[in-house]
């Protein structure tokens, strides 16, 4: 079935404007190639949620322009509040569409690591980039969503670390939206070469209440061999967004690749976090946390996929559902033939704390290999009265007693991440979502 897309901007739009980032040849005719995609693919399908009514091509305006900044204590009070304005060495900083600022310490820039935007990575580095843009973990052809975001990708970060080098302090970086017209089509690549390591530390900050545009933002992370990545992000985009989130892990062997993710956004989204075990001996542990509020529809899909000789992957979902809000949680364990000695374990627990919210924890084994361990386990429910009983007992009221018992829930994730100000920053967000 062919499915018939007006899209918003036209190919001559799209040419234009990779042009006016003076962006290699192979850019431009990647954009080109997944613009001609987008009007035929069709839309993902994730489980047990209909998408097909979603808004995901009309927005107001491609791209904002905004003014560079000279320091980090020029931010807004609530984005500053997640950096240590002093003490943050590794930082890049997006404003909406505008590579705003970027520090990288002397130290690592002599190392060979790169901290740069997705433009000046295709321009300085463009043979880098191009090995790992969307030709292996995200293709541009999977469907609709990731043909869209190749055409029109806007923004977005590039992270390098050479082989053998370990980067001791996390690379943060901020994607700041104070503009209701934006949209924001970013793209990030994290590459750890062997025997690297590497923090990288995530946030998506909306400073308007509304937004009138689209978020297809897609990241792509590669462990190579021996090495480590640790990915913390906190998505905290403003309703009105509709959002798809796609973030990708591929390891090498004995590789390793964490993910925290503190999903907080208050529009419709569909969230992928899938990861390719491919080397022997590679792991993954993927941690998110989810609060749904308003009438918010979400789909969150979870994936470890084992390709590799004794790997192991372990996912972990809670979500906290309220008032009329309804999310569908994922997990995937997958196991392929040759894939022996394989270890596939998840859980998701989802939390409803009104009558008219709805969950649905959806745990999936798929498993090709006799020689592995798997298990899941799953639960959606109410607050535990015993719970709420110990504690109302001790003289604390029920709000507040409801209040511990869902920090409580979601602690596993909050405590993973490694900057303390994107930590706080996340109970305080679940604390404005559950109150």
């Amino acid at each position: 079935m062919t499915v018939e897309t007006k899209l918003t901007l036209t190919g001559e739009d799209v040419r234009s404007y990779s042009e006016s980032n003076r962006e290699p040849e192979w850019l431009a005719a990647k954009r080109s190639e997944a613009y001609a995609l987008a009007e035929t693919l069709q839309l993902p399908k994730p489980d047990k949620t209909k998408i097909q009514n979603w808004n995901f091509t009309d927005f107001p305006v491609h791209a904002v322009k905004d003014e560079q900044l000279t320091g980090l204590a020029e931010l807004p009070q609530d984005a500053r509040a997640l950096i240590d304005i002093e003490g943050q060495k590794n930082i890049y900083v997006q404003r909406n569409n505008t590579p705003a600022y970027v520090k990288l310490s002397d130290e690592l820039s002599e190392q060979g690591v790169i901290l740069t935007d997705i433009f000046t990575a295709a321009r300085e580095h463009s043979e880098l980039l191009q090995k790992y843009f969307m030709s292996d973990a995200v293709k541009v052809d999977e469907h609709k969503l990731t043909a869209l975001h190749a055409a029109f990708m806007n923004g977005g970060a590039f992270v390098y670390v050479p082989k053998g080098v370990e980067v001791k302090e996390p690379v943060q970086v901020l994607f700041l939206h104070d503009s209701e017209d934006v949209s924001l089509f970013n793209h990030v690549i994290v590459v750890a070469e062997d025997n690297s390591s590497l923090t990288y530390v995530e946030n998506y900050l909306s400073l308007t209440s509304e937004s009138n545009g689209q978020a297809n933002i897609i990241s792509e992370v590669f462990a190579n061999d021996g090495a480590t990545v640790t990915y913390g992000a906190v998505d905290v985009l403003s309703a009105g967004f509709t959002s798809y989130i796609n973030r990708r892990g591929v390891t090498g062997r004995n590789a390793k690749i964490e993910w925290a993710l503190g999903l907080m956004n208050d529009c419709d989204t569909i969230y992928e976090n899938v990861t390719h075990l491919v080397g022997d001996g590679s792991n993954s542990n993927s941690k998110s946390v989810l609060v749904g509020r308003g009438s918010q529809k979400q789909n969150v899909t979870a994936k470890i996929v084992h390709w590799g000789q004794d790997t192991d992957g372990f996912i972990l979902q809670h979500g906290v559902m309220k008032e009329e809000a309804s999310t569908i949680f994922n997990g995937i364990g997958k196991i392929e033939h040759g894939a022996t000695r394989s270890n596939a374990v998840q859980e998701s627990r989802v939390l409803m704390l009104s009558e008219k919210a709805r969950g649905d924890a959806n745990p999936i084994l798929l498993i090709d290999e006799d020689d592995v361990t798997a298990g899941h386990a799953a639960s959606v429910g109410r607050v535990d009265p015993l719970q709420l009983y110990y504690l109302m007992s001790r003289g604390i009221s029920q709000a507040e007693a409801e209040r511990l018992i869902v920090h409580g829930f979601l602690a596993p994730v909050v405590s993973q991440l490694p900057i303390e100000g994107v930590k706080k920053q996340l109970s305080e967000v679940i604390e404005r979502k559950v109150r």
